[in-house]
Order: structure tokens, then sequence, then C-alpha cells
């Protein structure tokens, strides 16, 4: 059974009675295997449920479409509806609506993604190397930057590098330079691998929760420049990175996974942001395995990981 054999389905809604029971008994009727499920009420009575599940029977392929049908119709009350390419989803998925819930059904599958960069390079050499030996769940289709200085790292990869400067450009000349990029890759999600450049709404409005964001976890406290010379001048005891998809209030969307490492006074500036450089390459790392694995549901501002 290989990866594109599986696939996977994600439903959010208002929870009622028997949500899993019709479900699982659709999936069992199309002849198919659950292998993994996963489901959540939130307090407020919203239901999400994450279901991995493979053909059985040696069979390759499944009528998509009749299933989305027969899940959305088996709850009472329902209309149908599907599309390719709902917002916020993978472009290739297929979507079904039934009174206030969502069904979504993914292939279990690499996605498509462009990496931005502007000049550090650990949060880049650590998606690098794990797209080399096959441990991102993502094919990086290239790697966009302001400055030209990370390419010899990116060409080593063998991986499509494209310099577009901001100097001379107002912010929206510089994003529709790199609109016309991205057009030709059609990437599924961009990863921010500590782009240093803050994004306008028109921009994001292309990628809506499809832009992932990494930085350290002293906002707000400490914002601007040198963050672990104010950390150090204040003598924090602990120091961490937040994962987050882009929306137009800086760094404050949608939280995916944190992380954080005990200082003590014996750690100088420099210390301190060597070990935020390794919890940043960590936590956007495994973010993105999160979200590649279809396991994160938007709800408001917040992000539901199963």
């Amino acid at each position: 059974m290989t990866a594109t054999d599986k696939h996977i389905l994600l439903m959010d809604g208002p929870d009622s009675k028997g949500l899993i029971y019709h479900v699982t008994g659709v999936l069992f009727r199309h002849n198919l295997n659950i292998i993994h499920n996963d489901e959540y009420v939130s307090p407020s009575g919203r239901f999400f449920m994450r279901t991995e599940f493979e053909s059985t029977g040696g069979q390759d392929t499944f009528d998509s479409t009749a299933l989305l049908h027969e899940l959305a119709s088996t709850i009472p009350g329902s209309e149908t509806a599907e599309n390719r390419g709902s917002i916020g989803q993978s472009n290739r998925t297929n979507t079904a609506y039934q009174s206030g819930i969502t069904f979504r059904l993914n292939p279990r599958r690499k996605k498509n993604i462009v990496v931005m960069v502007t000049k550090e390079h650990h949060c880049l050499g650590e998606l690098l190397i794990r797209y080399a030996f096959d441990e991102l769940d993502a094919d990086i289709l290239a790697v966009v930057s302001n400055y030209n200085i990370l390419q010899p790292l990116v060409s080593k990869f063998g991986i499509p590098f494209h310099y577009i400067s901001h100097e001379g450009k107002t912010r929206e000349e510089h994003e529709e330079a790199i609109l016309r990029t991205l057009a030709i890759y059609e990437p599924e999600y961009l990863v921010l691998a500590k782009y240093m450049r803050v994004l306008t709404p028109g921009f994001v409005n292309h990628y809506p929760n499809r832009i992932i964001n990494i930085h350290h976890s002293f906002l707000p406290a400490f914002i601007g420049a040198n963050p672990y010379r104010q950390a150090y001048e204040r003598g924090v005891k602990i120091i961490g990175a937040t994962a987050h998809f882009v929306n137009n209030d800086l760094d404050e969307g949608p939280i995916i996974a944190q992380n954080v490492k005990e200082v003590d006074h014996r750690h100088t500036a420099a210390d301190m942001a060597t070990e935020g450089k390794d919890v940043e390459k960590i936590v956007l790392s495994q973010a993105l395995k999160l979200v590649f694995n279809d396991r994160v549901f938007i709800s408001g501002n917040r992000a539901i990981v199963l």
C-alpha cells in the first residue's frame, strides 16, 4: 500500500449524536478500511474529526464524489456541493458541505511548497536536509529570497533559487514580483523560514491559511531589534519559538506548535540566540509535519491539532 492509496477525511461542524457512527458506516459501505481516527468536541460544541483510511481488496482508487455525497446525505437535513480547491486547503481537495458541517477529502501525499527566506540559514538548512532525506512530507519547489546570501546553500540541493530584491521597490511592487514567481509553481503552502519582511494583506489574501511562519516567543515582550539582547538584560529564564499561520495581524495568527528551552544567568545573549535558533528550526519542522499530514483545523483564530 503506497501513500497515494491512503486518504484523509477531515470533518468539522456542530456536534450532534451519532456523527462518528454515520461517518464510519459510510466508509465501511464503500469498502474502506480505517487506519486511524481522532476526534475532538470543543467547549462551544464544535466537532472535529480526522479519519485516515485506505481501500481494501486491492483497490487503488474509489469514487470520492460518491463518497462525499453519501457522507453529506447520511446526516439528516443535508445539502451537498463539491468543488476542487476549497479555500485554505490543498488545491487537490474534494469538499462537501452539510448544514454547517464540512467534509474535506485529501489524498495522503506530499504537499508542494515554496520556502521564503532572508539572510538566516538555520531554519532553511533544517528543511533542506529533511527534504533531502525524505523526512519533510513535502516537495520544495523553489526558494525565494530578497537577498542572494543563501543561494549557494540552496544550490547544493538542486532546488531553484529566486533572488527578488526589495531595493528601490515599494512593498506592493516587491510582492507583485514575488507573486509572479509563485504563479510559476502554484504552491499549496508558503513557508516563511525567517523571512524578515511584513507581508501586506493583499499578499496574504492570495494564500489564506496557507502561509506558515516561525518566530521567537519573546513577542510581544521584546519587539524590534536584538530581542535576545533584550532578553539577556531582563534575565529571562526560558526562550522559545512559535510556529503559526499568517493572517493580517502581525505574528498573531493561529498557533500550530510551540516549544521552549530553559536558560539561566550563565547564558550570554549570544548563547540565548543560538539556543533560540535551535528551538525555532525544530518547532517549524514539527508544525510543518502537522500541517502537511492534514492534522490542523482552523477555528476562528485557533488551530485545532489532531
